[in-house]
Formats: structure tokens, sequence, C-alpha cells
């Protein structure tokens, strides 16, 4: 029997890298294709013109290329968002939703705030980025460098994490942001028609819970939802084994 396509997309300023730790399991058990996004570190040029479409549209030209008319989606932040996007398009037999940005409602304007922080990340990790390996060579270094992300951080390869911090420092986050401001990055939520699962950690720092996973809870209240107490924005990175049994136990 043919696996069923799965594809993974990362967080804003990720690398596919983030999904290294749980690859292995997804991979049993699934056809995987994790693509870098537009206007990140390997990822085709983000053109501004195309907005957060012309992202859409690189990655349903992925699809096709691999053969996926439609496949189950996951994603963290910025990838949970075009996960469900992709879900709108009709492209997605199921998504699972790992603290998705976007989707902002009207007339909330806390997503400012965080687009602040994240032009400040990676202003700061622009600076840090050719000393990773000095900074990653203690403890305190792998946790600062791992402070927005997860609450568990040991267990993550430094070689991982000196990865993702050159990932970072080369997405081309100004045109990103700037396209999010002008843009709002609204969800069609009213077009997905596929079973969704959205999973969101207490310990969330880029989009704390409840308040921002609010506007989700509004727009998608047939989801599944799971809540991990005490982890952080990207479970697939803070408890990679729990990560991969909930995308599974939604997709197999």
């Amino acid at each position: 029997m043919t696996a069923a396509p799965l594809v993974l997309l990362h967080g804003f300023m990720d690398t596919a890298r983030t999904w290294d730790l749980v690859l292995p399991a997804l991979g049993r058990e699934h056809d995987v294709l994790a693509p870098n996004l537009a206007g990140h570190a390997g990822g085709p040029r983000f053109d501004p013109a195309r907005g957060i479409g012309g992202v859409l549209d690189t990655l349903e030209e992925a699809m096709d290329e691999a053969g996926f008319d439609t496949a189950h989606v996951a994603g963290n932040s910025l990838g949970g968002y075009l996960a469900l996007q992709l879900a709108a398009r009709g492209r997605a037999r199921t998504v699972v939703a790992l603290a998705p940005a976007g989707g902002w409602a009207q007339g909330d304007e806390s997503w400012r705030e965080t687009l602040s922080l994240q032009a400040r990340i990676h202003s700061q990790t622009r600076l840090a980025a050719p000393q990773a390996d000095r900074i990653l060579a203690t403890p305190e270094g792998r946790r600062r460098a791992t402070q927005y992300i997860t609450v568990n951080y040991e267990h993550i390869p430094v070689e991982l994490l000196a990865s993702q911090l050159v990932g970072v420092a080369a997405c081309d986050a100004e045109a990103l942001i700037a396209n999010a401001l002008r843009e709002g990055w609204r969800l069609d939520a009213e077009r997905i028609d596929c079973p969704v699962r959205i999973v969101w950690g207490t310990a969330d720092r880029l989009l704390p819970w409840p308040s921002a996973a609010a506007r989700y809870r509004e727009q998608l209240p047939s989801a599944d939802w799971i809540v991990l107490d005490g982890v952080g924005h990207s479970p697939q990175l803070d408890v990679p084994l729990e990560t991969a049994q909930l995308i599974l136990g939604f997709t197999t």
C-alpha cells in the first residue's frame, strides 16, 4: 500500500530542519514532503508583489512536483497558518496546526507586537549567527538560543541548533514582516472543510496561550484542540515524540 502524503511546513524564520526530530516516526507512516518556505533559508525567493499568496503558490507547485494532489498537512506557527490556507485551497486532507500564526481577526492588533518581537529576534540573531558555535557551546547559550521556541532544549543536537540560528539570520524577514503588516494574513476559515487539529503549548512565549489561541477557537469552532502543559512555541522540537504521535494520531 502506498503511504499517504504528508506535507510539513516550518515556522517564520525557521527551516525544514525543525522537523528533524519527528521525521523518523512520521516517515515510517507517510510519504513526507518538508519544503523550505519562500523567503527562508534554502527556499525560493519571496516576491513582495505576490505576497503570502505567492508563498502558497510555491507550496502548491512543490506538491504538484511531488505528485501530491492533496495531502495531510502539518505546520508550526507561520507553517500552521499556511497549512490552514492550503486547506482553504482544497489541497489538505487533514491539518495539524501547531501554534498557528496569522488568522488575525479584524480589530485585533496584538499581532503587530508579535511582529515587532520577531523583527528584534531577527536583528539580534543576524549579529549572533557568526558566533553560533561559541554561543551554543554552553547550556546557558543553548537556553538563550531556544528561549522563544522551547521549554525543553538539552535533547536538541547542537548541530541542529546551529543550523537553525543560521537559518534565522538568512531569512528575508524584513520583506515578510512588511507583507504581514500590509496584508494582515487573514484566514479563509469558511472555505476549510477538512478535519483540523490545533495544538498549543501553555508556555508559548511568541503566541501566548490562551490569548493568542482565541481567534482560532472563534474561526474554527469544530477543530480538535490539544493543549500541552508546559510546552513552548515549537512542540516538534520541545516534545518531539509526543508531537509525532499527535500528528500520526490524526493522519493515520
